[in-house]
């Protein structure tokens, strides 16, 4: 399978005062087009640095960061924005919604940075809204929602451009277990659907259970590597 993410010896180390904080410390490890792999580990391990380096928010103190063949870390601040509006989409734990804009219009906004027209994009955006369940809920702003359906509108919006990449920051984090089994099945069924490569962010065992690999992260490193037999 053709490498999508490469990570070469990277790490990162913040200075606080005199003092040096490694959050990651030489990481390495590829992902393959396609693949849903799950960074798991507690606060503080280095998984969320590794995702905002992977999502190129952060720059490597050393190390190289390779996706879709080019180096993130080489990139103009400028070209970084267009590559990330292009190939990449975001779940986020927070929801992230923009609280005065409709569903319809929170998942039509990545289209309208592409160029796409309002019909052209509300069209797309209804047909995804539809997928994920929330047909009734179009015109629905964040605050008239349940949090499970605010993170449904949340997927709609990581998915509707169809990134080939789909990076998942604790996605269920503000869940509760019913919801989190949904969202989890939605989230993974549409990566598959669109063979898009998923990389999900998570604590929690339960969710680290839905990827075919899981990258178990501690104290800034790899701890080891499992292969879920039943997804692989």
């Amino acid at each position: 399978m053709e490498n999508i993410i490469s990570v070469q010896d990277v790490s990162k180390i913040y200075r606080v005062g005199s003092e040096k904080v490694v959050a990651l410390n030489n990481v390495t490890l590829n992902i393959s087009k396609g693949e849903i792999c799950c960074f798991l580990g507690p606060s503080g391990s280095g998984k969320s640095t590794l995702l905002n380096l992977l999502a190129g928010l952060e720059k490597p103190t050393k190390g190289r960061i390779i996706i879709k063949g080019q180096e993130l870390n080489k990139l103009s601040e400028n070209k970084l924005t267009k590559f990330r509006q292009k190939h990449i989409g975001f779940v986020f734990q927070s929801y992230n919604l923009l609280p005065t804009l409709s569903a319809l219009e929170n998942v039509s906004l990545p289209l309208a940075f592409r160029g796409i027209s309002k019909k052209k994009r509300e069209k797309i955006a209804k047909k995804i809204l539809k997928d994920v369940g929330l047909e009734t809920h179009l015109k629905h702003k964040p605050t008239q929602m349940s949090g499970g359906q605010q993170q449904r509108v949340g997927i709609a919006r990581a998915f509707v451009g169809k990134p080939e990449i789909v990076f998942a920051d604790e996605p269920t984090g503000n869940l509760d277990t019913k919801t989190t089994i949904e969202v989890m099945e939605l989230i993974t069924k549409m990566a598959r659907e669109n063979e898009q490569t998923l990389v999900i962010v998570t604590h929690d065992v339960e969710v680290a259970r839905y990827a075919d690999r899981i990258f178990y992260i501690r104290d800034g490193r790899i701890d080891k590597i499992e292969e879920n037999s039943a997804r692989v």
